[in-house]
């Protein structure tokens, strides 16, 4: 559904990673011409440093509309980084990223 924008940066032993998940992120309470906008929100989420995860995170519907994410985690320059989650809908996005 969403599109991922995945940045993991290297620097002296750490990786900065940052997220930014475009997504709707609707907590089904607004409504929009009269009529009340179907909940649409991430639900869980990973990331995952050389295939083992570093963040295992259940997210609600109060997080604002294309969430922006940024963690560390120990790792050097060429390291594999990937981000899956997945919404109310059923529905995934997941994205992979080798540090810079």
């Amino acid at each position: 559904m969403g599109n991922i924008k995945l940045k993991p940066k290297a620097r002296k032993g750490v990786i900065g990673i940052k997220a930014l998940i475009k997504h709707p992120m609707e907590t089904g309470l607004r409504k929009k011409k009269g009529k009340i906008v179907p909940a649409n929100h991430i639900t869980h989420m990973t990331v995952a440093h050389n295939g083992n995860v570093v963040v295992d995170a259940d997210i609600g519907s109060s997080i604002s509309k294309d969430p922006y994410f940024q963690f560390n985690v120990a790792g050097a320059k060429g390291d594999t980084i990937e981000l899956k989650y997945t919404d109310n809908k059923g529905k995934t996005g997941s994205a992979t990223a080798k540090s810079k």
